[in-house]
């Protein structure tokens, strides 16, 4: 019997499109994930918010 457990095909890795692996998911390879990181801590990935948002200055 395989222990590895099956949920359907594996996705595709969002760096580079290859198909993920177990050990890494959602990526590829630890290089991949490693890139993802590296962009999170540059800023490149930024989430945006609405105009109509106002900071509470007293």
């Amino acid at each position: 019997m395989d222990d590895q457990v099956t949920t359907g095909p594996l996705k595709t890795c969002p760096i580079c499109g290859k198909p993920q692996t177990q050990a890494t998911r959602p990526f590829c390879s630890s290089r991949c994930r490693d890139v993802d990181l590296n962009r999170w801590l540059k800023g490149s990935y930024v989430i945006p918010g609405r105009d109509d948002e106002t900071d509470d200055v007293e």
